[in-house]
């Protein structure tokens, strides 16, 4: 069969569409991410549950792959070829029935649990028979650029976040084996993947449920030394009770990667306890300043939550003049939405929309000039950069301050041709709101 896997939402979701790739591959089949030519035999679109939009988005594609289908099935009518859609994913598992109801076209409907299902339904389609499947295996088809590749160390989250369905789509954390990790590791660089990007729900209580203990630091220690990567990147940290010696470990060791994604949703500490984040101001105020003052060559990008209910008007002043001192070097941010079943919930969404997003454009005008301020400072400097690809007259690339598809990037003038996937030297040239102009050395 022709397979085409669409992909929505966040890397997470990327690695379990791989990890279905991977075992329908594993059996001949040709599989596509994305595909735009409307010849597959089978179309799993991979959903999104986590907000408003995202979920908006999931259903639109939804609609748009019913429509794709049976475009198909009317053309094939006379060969009897006929095409399969599934849904499988987040938005399935919170509202399988009320979506089963309205899309009756889709053919099959799975929850994020449900991947041996999912392959063993795929290949009954074309009368393969499937063997025993387990999620986390290593059997997986990339489906980012060869050279980097999300590492996912476990699954689910314990945390209960007022404002987040996460818990409730997931289930409970459940951290993977050191040893499995790293040998998913050692295959994926064997196969030519450079750059490791650590994921979780939440990768800093990773190790506590079989281990009784926190241990992201003894496992960046294994990966640095046993995995091969030449940049190791660390995702999804959370800042309650964060493991400081996974910090000594970053410093200690060169390929693993300057960089902390901490999402710290906001600063007020009524806010803060209403979101049942577990940290206050200070708390969050200490953590930062322990960061730089053990890696003072850090980049910390972080996400932020605006209009949540009961954020007055001085609560957002008090979160702006946070973003101004804390010089985030990447920042995101959001417009609270309510979430069904959810503890905030109950708090209704008293902000109007618009006030929202208001508050979101203001915090981001802060954001951009501090890192119009930030790529100024680098103008001059020398970095080693990662080749991502090639577009127009340049060559797109990140240093180790910079994760791929959100980040910012560094364009590279070249009268040779540079090799994607490759590491290069370059001294930047001029500085842009969100990118840098450089020059190969």
């Amino acid at each position: 069969m022709k397979v085409n896997i669409v992909t929505l939402g966040c890397s997470k979701n990327t690695v379990d569409s791989e990890n279905i790739a991977g075992h329908l591959a594993a059996a001949n089949h040709q599989v596509y991410f994305d595909r735009q030519q409307n010849d597959c035999d089978l179309v799993i679109v991979n959903t999104c549950g986590f907000i408003g939009d995202a979920k908006e988005e999931s259903i639109n594609t939804l609609l748009e792959q019913i429509q794709d289908k049976q475009n198909y099935n009317r053309r094939h009518t006379k060969d009897d070829k006929e095409r399969k859609l599934f849904a499988v994913g987040c938005l399935v598992e919170r509202y399988r029935q009320e979506l089963q109801q309205e899309m009756p076209e889709v053919d099959g409907w799975y929850g994020v649990h449900q991947w041996e299902t999912i392959v063993k339904d795929s290949l009954h389609l074309s009368s393969k028979k499937a063997t025993s499947i387990e999620p986390f295996t290593a059997e997986r088809t990339i489906s980012t650029p060869r050279h980097y590749a999300y590492l996912k160390i476990a699954e689910g989250c314990n945390r209960s976040c007022s404002y987040c369905a996460i818990p409730l789509i997931r289930g409970r954390h459940v951290s993977r084996p050191i040893e499995e990790i790293v040998e998913e590791a050692k295959e994926l660089v064997k196969s030519g993947v450079k750059e490791l990007i650590i994921i979780s729900q939440d990768t800093t209580y990773y190790g506590l449920d079989i281990y009784g203990k926190r241990r992201l630091g003894d496992l960046l220690e294994k990966l640095a030394t046993e995995s091969g990567a030449q940049w190791i990147r660390l995702h999804y940290t959370y800042p309650t009770s964060f493991p400081v010696d996974a910090i000594d470990v970053i410093k200690r060791y060169d390929n693993i990667c300057n960089y902390i994604d901490i999402p710290l949703q906001h600063i007020n500490s009524r806010i803060l306890g209403s979101m049942q984040r577990g940290i206050d101001r200070q708390g969050t105020l200490n953590l930062l300043q322990m960061f730089r003052n053990k890696l003072p060559d850090v980049s910390i990008r972080t996400t932020l939550i605006v209009g949540y209910p009961g954020e007055t008007e001085q609560d957002f002043e008090e979160l702006k003049q946070f973003v101004k001192e804390a010089h985030f070097d990447r920042m995101g941010c959001f417009a609270y939405s309510p979430e069904e079943g959810t503890p905030a919930e109950k708090l209704g969404d008293p902000i109007p929309q618009e006030e929202k997003e208001r508050r979101v454009s203001e915090l981001m005008a802060i954001q951009e000039a501090i890192s119009m301020e930030k790529n100024q400072a680098r103008v001059g400097r020398t970095f080693r950069v990662l080749i991502d690809r090639h577009e127009g007259d340049y060559y797109i690339g990140r240093t180790e301050y910079d994760s791929p598809e959100i980040d910012d990037e560094v364009l590279i003038s070249s009268p040779t041709p540079l090799r994607i996937g490759h590491f290069y030297t370059v001294r930047i040239t001029q500085a842009l709101e969100h990118d840098l102009m450089a020059s190969l050395i």
